[in-house]
């Protein structure tokens, strides 16, 4: 079992700034972050954002008419038929933790990063609600 712990937290809630300190148990974070439960629909809004997520950039997402949906990850159709909502997490967390050379950014990390925007220059792309969010989203796709 490795331990990334990103943030101590020493008080409070934890700020959309931070990262949650998580645990990786082999291919997945099995704890959702922070202890938070996520909401599907809050997770297809983020998911379909093109200014933050941009999940469209590399995937299609099933049941939308939005246009120029990428192919460079996998289709999303089906995602909570191949993994577990755990190894969903982490690939959202840091799939670099996964597979060293996978292209998926990491959306909850702030260290060691290259070529990062200025708007997400010190925090997270998305938050652990935001993950949270995600993940309870990728859970509903099914064949």
């Amino acid at each position: 079992m490795k331990h990334w712990w990103a943030l101590l937290l020493l008080a409070g809630p934890l700020a959309a700034s931070e990262v949650a300190p998580f645990t990786v148990a082999g291919d997945a974070i099995e704890a959702p972050l922070a202890g938070l439960s996520g909401d599907a629909r809050r997770g297809e809004a983020v998911a379909r954002n093109r200014e933050s997520a941009n999940c469209l950039i590399c995937h299609s997402i099933p049941g939308t008419t939005e246009r120029f949906m990428g192919d460079v990850g996998p289709a999303l159709a089906g995602v909570a038929d191949r993994l577990t909502p755990g190894q969903m997490r982490l690939r959202l967390v840091d799939a670099t933790l996964l597979n060293p050379q996978a292209v998926m950014p990491a959306y909850h990390r702030t260290e060691g990063l290259v070529r990062v925007d200025a708007r997400f220059a010190g925090r997270p792309v998305l938050g652990a609600q935001e993950i949270e969010d995600v993940v309870a989203y990728l859970a509903t796709l099914k064949e």
